[in-house]
């Protein structure tokens, strides 16, 4: 029976992490629409916080996830200093760049609790001729 939850926790916080993911790449594509990158870029705050708090629920319910913390911790860090300086005060431009930062971790997230291996997760080359070798292959 603690399998199954562990199981149903992990998936719900996938689904989560996906909405997370799209909910910042669209808000992302609505500002990359203009063509002028220094203009400065107004976003909704009072989205963003919302947001933000999902994120927040969302670490919160990672706790036992311990692969999960760190990306976690990262997308909220950059959602933090997207929130101290917007609305207003960033260009399109870097704007942007803090969204990125907000959705790789995200992505990695997603990656880990999907099962597909990561750049921290994938064996090492020479550790993979090993187990092949092991194998006799």
């Amino acid at each position: 029976m603690a399998m199954t939850t562990m199981m149903t926790e992990r998936s719900q916080l996938y689904y989560t992490c996906v909405f997370l993911q799209v909910s910042f790449r669209a808000i992302g594509n609505s500002i990359t629409a203009a063509d002028d990158e220094t203009r400065r870029c107004w976003l909704d705050a009072q989205t963003l916080q919302l947001l933000l708090g999902e994120l927040q629920r969302c670490r919160q319910q990672a706790s036992p996830f311990r692969d999960l913390h760190s990306p976690l911790d990262q997308a909220i860090y950059h959602c933090g200093l997207l929130m101290a300086q917007c609305p207003g005060a960033l260009d399109q431009r870097l704007c942007r760049h803090h969204l990125d930062a907000i959705c790789l971790p995200l992505s990695q997230a997603i990656d880990q609790l999907a099962g597909k291996p990561t750049l921290a997760t994938k064996p090492s080359p020479k550790a993979d001729r090993r187990f092949r070798h092991w194998f006799g292959r």
